[in-house]
């Protein structure tokens, strides 16, 4: 099974990894579902007549969906499936959605938390990246003090505690919701061992097809120009993360008159995705902070439209129209 919605049908982290839902772990779903009922918004036990009208009449009617309500996955170590979850109750108008996860309840005393961080640091990257969702959150009934440490360590905050807001056991409990939103930029300086992931994008054809040098270079030449980089306190140079995942690089090289040229890409397997403005922009709002920079340029190929429309956006001048590569300028101080 495969959702439309998504870029990919697996998304890994480790030995880890989550997959479209598969038919064949309902059973195991069932069994843990049942066995874990007391956290659950689950009336009473599932049967396996129950599972198999929801695998053919939920489940499979939302792969094909544009924009189903939700999105679940098998969580896997190797093959073998250890849990299941995914979004539920996407909003799409307001982008946002309710994370869903249980893993094995034999897992459950000793790693408990390991299971929670790994699903969460890949659940975020369908939220986040290929979803471009604004917010996700977890929904609790305050029964398991152990899924807290688990959602702060992964940088998710209290929003907010609904008092007595569910009846369970003969008595009510209190509602947790714990939410993150997307970071959609993070910028952090480059290190040496950035210089193969670099060397990497240099050398990808789609990545470099509107770069101002087309010519191609040695992993020696690369590594050279990098380390130079490193050393120039005139290169302002950064990788830039989204949930966690490198999508690509931020660089301003100012001169001695205070002029910062932006050099910025992104990896051609996030193309597409609305990221490369949000990359641009926090990396100029970064770099203005510098005292140094009087004014900002970028140099874009006319043929390069996508590029030039988020110049133009984000109050760049356009020195002229005549030249290729076209100049960008925005005044700074």
């Amino acid at each position: 099974m495969a959702y439309k919605i998504l870029s990919k049908s697996v998304y890994f982290n480790g030995d880890y990894s989550i997959v479209p839902i598969r038919f064949e772990d309902r059973y195991d779903i069932m069994q843990w579902r049942n066995e874990q009922i007391y956290h659950l918004r689950q009336a009473e036990p599932l049967t396996k007549e129950n599972q198999d009208w929801y695998f053919a009449n939920v489940v499979a009617k939302q792969l094909d969906q544009e924009q189903p309500n939700q999105i679940l996955f098998s969580y896997l170590k190797g093959d073998e499936c250890i849990g299941y979850g995914g979004l539920v109750h996407i909003n799409w108008i307001d982008k946002n959605a309710e994370i869903s996860f249980i893993i094995n309840t034999q897992l459950e005393d000793d790693f408990f938390q390991f299971h929670w961080k790994t699903y969460l640091a890949l659940i975020e990257r369908v939220a986040f990246i290929d979803l471009g969702l604004k917010k996700i959150f977890t929904y609790a009934f305050d029964l398991r003090p152990k899924l807290y440490s688990a959602l702060s360590e992964s940088g998710f905050h209290n929003e907010v505690r609904l008092k007595d807001h569910c009846f369970f056991d003969g008595a009510f409990k209190d509602v947790v919701i714990h939410s993150k939103f997307n970071p959609f930029v993070i910028l952090k300086p480059v290190e040496i061992n950035d210089v193969q992931l670099t060397y990497k994008w240099a050398s990808d054809k789609n990545v470099r097809r509107y770069s101002i040098s087309k010519n191609e270079i040695s992993y020696q030449e690369h590594r050279d120009w990098f380390s130079s980089k490193l050393t120039d306190s005139n290169c302002l140079y950064f990788i830039a993360y989204n949930a966690n995942v490198v999508i690509g690089s931020f660089r301003v090289d100012i001169d001695l008159n205070g002029v910062g040229t932006i050099s910025y890409l992104l990896s051609s397997e996030f193309h597409g995705k609305g990221l490369g403005g949000e990359l641009l922009r926090e990396g100029i709002n970064f770099v203005k902070k510098d005292s140094r920079i009087r004014t900002l340029l970028g140099k874009v190929f006319k043929e390069n439209r996508v590029s030039c429309l988020l110049f133009e956006k984000l109050a760049f001048d356009l020195e002229s129209n005549e030249s290729d590569p076209l100049v960008y300028k925005l005044k700074i101080r």
